[in-house]
């Protein structure tokens, strides 16, 4: 059935993402004034998030894949990483002319109704966007800011969040200090996705939307203030949280990813990488995080994940990343 509503295609990669989805889904449902067409890509989870994800909205099932508005579900059938997921998304998407706008957003996201509106409907100015950026709250405090977006240290390969601990009222950001927008809540356009073409993919976890974003041209971010999305970090993989170290299957994966994006974009700063990294293992060893900080320098140096890491992975994940 047509709707004369704006349109938003939404991407939502799942990986043992279960006890969040649901929650997730349930939120897009409440969301007003727009016509959403939604494909969650299940990374072939282990638990029961496929059959939450069908359970979630059963009347809504299979109408994406007619082009209307609902809830498509792609069985991936290996897991190939993040972009890997995104990828199979943003092509079944993109295959729908009437959608200009693609919204790569995390199972662990809750959105309030008005959000996704504000996002399909925001006007970048004449120059276009490549990327609308918008506002991340922690999902246990939603009134401290989680990233407003994102900038890079081209000496170590750090990255930044914007605004990160600042009040939830805060102002936004003056969009040209903008780097990348997080890969937990990023809204794509058609015109930047048919110049950069899909994710890079052997990345396998972080840093994706990083190099994604560089590859925009004269593109610029845009921001689109009063979205907001609320974002419950580290469900699946350990990812920090507030209060919280990042667990050596994310320190692992981030740190190697952070490596591979400096080779591939900014050689200069893999010295500066490097000494950050020795520095940063010796504060979490001080701590009492040894686990996690030799997790995070065999990342960086290209090693093999420790054992515990690899036992974590599926056989198909450590044929990907060469393991």
């Amino acid at each position: 059935m047509a709707s004369d509503r704006p349109a938003l295609g939404v991407i939502i990669v799942t990986y043992r993402s279960a006890d969040v989805i649901g929650a997730c889904l349930a939120s897009l449902r409440a969301a007003t004034g727009v016509a959403l067409h939604v494909v969650v890509v299940d990374n072939a989870s282990p638990d029961d998030t496929i059959d939450v994800v069908r359970a979630a909205a059963p009347d809504l099932m299979g109408a994406a894949e007619a082009g209307q508005e609902g809830i498509a579900l792609i069985e991936a059938g290996t897991n190939g990483g993040f972009a890997a997921g995104v990828n199979l998304g943003l092509a079944r998407l993109a295959a729908n002319p009437g959608l200009e706008r693609f919204w790569l957003l995390n199972p662990d996201c809750v959105v309030p109704p008005e959000t996704p509106y504000l996002l399909a409907t925001h006007d970048p100015g004449s120059r276009g966007a490549a990327m609308i950026a918008h506002r991340v709250v922690y999902g246990d405090d939603p009134e401290k800011i989680q990233i407003d977006g994102g900038v890079i240290d081209r000496r170590t390969g750090i990255t930044h969040n914007l605004n990160q601990f600042a009040p939830a009222s805060s102002p936004a950001p003056d969009p040209s200090r903008i780097d990348f927008v997080t890969g937990a809540s990023l809204v794509a356009t058609r015109a930047f996705v048919e110049r950069a073409g899909p994710m890079t993919e052997d990345y396998f976890l972080y840093y994706e939307e990083v190099d994604w974003a560089l590859r925009r041209g004269d593109l610029p971010i845009s921001f689109c203030e009063g979205a907001v999305v609320r974002h419950v970090a580290g469900t699946a993989i350990g990812s920090q949280r507030m209060g919280s170290v990042a667990s050596p299957f994310s320190q692992y994966f981030k740190h190697r990813a952070r490596a591979m994006f400096l080779r591939r974009h900014f050689p200069k700063g893999l010295i500066g990488g490097a000494l950050w990294s020795f520095a940063k293992a010796a504060q979490l060893g001080a701590k009492g995080h040894r686990p996690e900080a030799g997790a995070l320098l065999r990342g960086f140096f290209g090693m093999a994940p420790p054992a515990d890491v690899l036992a974590a992975l599926s056989p198909d994940a450590r044929a990907k990343i060469g393991r």
